[in-house]
């Protein structure tokens, strides 16, 4: 409603300014005003940039081939002016509003696609766990170029959600482009219910736990936290995998809970804008519920915002060793400012650091040790070969009886042709308790 205002007021003239048409000049007018009283300024708005919008806006209301919705109209100029500022600035209405909310707490039809917007394109930022843009082998990086045969060049990142959502059921093709491939890729996906489960662990083996972390929702830092104590209820934990591959960020309080509870102390993130309440601090307080434990953060290019702020505390502090490939690099804050009860304007409006100082924007967390996801191939060996037991007369190992059999190591085989960057980090959570003995 503000800038609707704004724009009646500089079609009909400013009360109490000096308007001059032909007035192109950076020096303040004084208004009329009694005699005596203090100088009245005028605001540092460029006037006659916004007489030139209101002049474009009058004659596209009326010269248009078709009649449009003066509130269309506004909201489309509304959309471009915040779509030339960053990639994650965007105007909510009513349903966009909605759509957040959805995305928050976790429950919502339509891909499990996260997506951006590079070079007027739709970027894929990450598929979501156990959705149909997973399970179509949807990538972080591809690009969209078209949604049902309709081209999505300069499309607003809201508008190619809205053609992605749909009913549960209901199928959408995707047209995208991949790096390394010749041609673009063609997948159908059906729409589905997304419930994004936040959390989930396993023991990868004795000693071993691995927690995944698909999203950053309202109670993740609380399901974090229960996941480690089933762990730990089942067998004594010798360290950690944190899983934050393909996690697109979300709520910026849950990634401040999670690293709370690796971290005895000390500064977690902050962030830095114009506005006064841009600038805040978030330090530990609760303690650290693995002391002494080794932890390993895996994240790759699909690892984004809310992961990077974690994975960019945790390696800081030195308390976890971050292995992947480099993040996705987005650095800023968003917050939902409202403009009615109904329609808000999501404005970027800080950049947040990790406790050295680091803004990783544009530029991401770069892992302490480079693992790029890998297929293996297991070198046959050779079933000839003899070894001191197939020699005739060897001697036979003194306490034969009380040796342990040989141990099936098909489980850390599957591990590794199946996540090699996750068996790798296994392999150094080994390493490091080995050594620590």
């Amino acid at each position: 409603m503000k800038f609707v205002i704004c724009l009646m007021m500089v079609t009909l003239a400013l009360p109490g300014f000096t308007v001059q048409a032909q007035d192109n000049s950076a020096t303040p007018q004084v208004a009329s005003q009694p005699e005596n009283a203090e100088p009245i300024l005028t605001p540092r708005l460029p006037l006659e940039e916004l007489r030139v919008f209101a002049e474009a806006f009058d004659r596209i209301r009326q010269a248009y081939v078709e009649e449009i919705d003066d509130q269309k109209l506004l909201e489309s100029a509304i959309k471009g002016l915040l779509s030339q500022l960053d990639p994650h600035s965007a105007f909510l209405d009513e349903s966009s509003f909605s759509d957040l909310q959805e995305t928050t707490t976790g429950n919502y039809g339509g891909l499990g696609i996260e997506i951006g917007t590079e070079n007027g394109l739709i970027k894929v930022v990450s598929p979501m766990d156990e959705t149909p843009a997973s399970r179509a082998g949807i990538l972080p990086g591809d690009l969209i170029i078209q949604i049902d045969g309709k081209a999505v060049k300069s499309m607003d990142v809201g508008d190619a959600v809205d053609q992605m959502r749909g009913e549960p059921g209901s199928s959408v093709d995707l047209m995208i482009m991949r790096d390394g491939e010749p041609a673009p890729l063609e997948k159908t996906l059906v729409r589905e219910v997304i419930k994004i489960a936040s959390t989930r662990q396993r023991m990868l083996e004795a000693g071993y736990g691995y927690v995944r972390i698909a999203q950053f929702q309202a109670d993740t830092g609380a399901e974090v936290s229960k996941a480690i104590d089933e762990l730990q209820q089942n067998d004594t934990i010798k360290g950690l995998v944190l899983d934050l591959r393909n996690n697109p960020g979300g709520v910026l309080q849950a990634a401040v809970q999670v690293s709370d509870l690796f971290l005895e102390s000390g500064l977690i993130v902050y962030t830095k804008g114009r506005i006064e309440n841009s600038a805040m601090q978030f330090t530990a307080s609760t303690g650290d519920l693995l002391t002494n434990i080794p932890i390993v953060v895996l994240v790759n290019e699909g690892s984004a915002s809310a992961s990077e702020i974690v994975a960019g505390a945790l390696q800081d502090h030195k308390r976890a060793i971050i292995l992947g490939t480099t993040t996705f690099g987005k650095g800023s804050v968003q917050t939902i400012l409202p403009l009615t009860n109904k329609k808000a304007i999501k404005l970027t409006t800080a950049l947040y650091f990790t406790p050295q100082g680091r803004s990783i924007q544009a530029e991401g967390i770069v892992p302490d040790i480079w693992v790029e996801r890998s297929t293996i191939t297991k070198i046959k060996t050779n079933p000839f070969r003899v070894k001191e037991k197939n020699l005739p007369g060897h001697l036979q190992q003194p306490n034969a009886e009380e040796t342990n059999p040989n141990t099936d190591d098909t489980t850390n085989r599957e591990l590794a042709s199946n996540d090699f960057q996750l068996n790798e980090a296994l392999v150094l959570l080994k390493g490091i308790n080995i050594l620590a003995k």
